[in-house]
């Protein structure tokens, strides 16, 4: 097998509805102008408030694609 190399980014994904929902905009959003994408990591999950309520769900993620570069 060939040596590969791959590129990790990270996306912070939002959600009004939940983490899970929040993630998944993100990669989604990325794999709509990255090629390649391998594996999706998430790293942190938070919310923000408003009036004392949750306002929207945050996901941080690691996302990783194979790097071809020049």
């Amino acid at each position: 097998m060939a040596e590969s190399v791959y590129k990790v980014i990270e996306l912070v994904g939002t959600s009004t509805e939940s983490w899970e929902k929040a993630a998944a905009a993100a990669v989604e959003r990325a794999g709509a102008s990255v090629r390649n994408l391998r594996v999706a990591e998430v790293k942190e999950l938070d919310m923000t408030l408003e009036e004392n309520g949750v306002s929207a769900y945050r996901a941080k993620v690691h996302v990783s694609f194979k790097y071809e570069g020049e």
